[in-house]
């Protein structure tokens, strides 16, 4: 009887929680979006858009800017990787801000009780476009990133970040990168 009494115990909360998964996120800046996610864009991480990029073979500059010395750059891939790297960061910053103002002047409308079906749909548009936007940046860097390196590289690279078959198995934080 006191298993029964305590499973219940843990599993109320559990339950409770299930049943409200965004209590607490109406007090976020911007509703649609974690504190986390906006450092994100703001700081022109990646956040996972690249993974079509760099789970088939294709870095991004920033890993290859941090294995520059395992992979055994030149100086010049150094330096046409570090421009990437840089280019890039200016680019997705630029876009992410945009995407934070947009998903910022969605979660205003409804706010203020000022949507329509109209402005819903524009504001939803544009985000969308933006997050392409974003999207095609990162993943753009990533192609142009893996056309500086040589195939050793790449495989070396492919390697050291834990994707080739025998490596061992390693959790990665995609979010923290590109």
């Amino acid at each position: 009887m006191k298993l029964v009494v305590l499973v219940i115990a843990l599993l109320v909360p559990v339950l409770a929680w299930a049943q409200m998964p965004y209590a607490g996120m109406q007090s976020r800046q911007v509703k649609a979006l974690s504190e986390q996610q906006i450092a994100d864009l703001r700081a022109g991480r990646g956040m996972g858009l690249a993974l079509a990029a760099e789970l088939n073979g294709y870095p991004g500059p920033s890993h290859v800017v941090e294995l520059a010395d395992q992979l055994g750059l030149t100086a010049e891939q150094r330096s046409k990787v570090q421009e990437m790297f840089s280019a890039m960061k200016t680019e997705t910053t630029s876009i992410g801000n945009i995407l934070i103002e947009q998903e910022s002047d969605l979660d205003r409308q409804f706010a203020d009780r000022t949507v329509t079906a109209e402005s819903l749909g524009a504001a939803t548009a544009a985000i969308s476009k933006t997050q392409g936007e974003l999207r095609q940046a990162h993943l753009r860097y990533h192609l142009l990133t893996a056309a500086v390196l040589d195939r050793a590289q790449l495989a070396k690279c492919a390697e050291l970040r834990g994707y080739s078959p025998d490596a061992p198995a390693r959790q990665h934080d995609h979010q923290q990168h590109h």
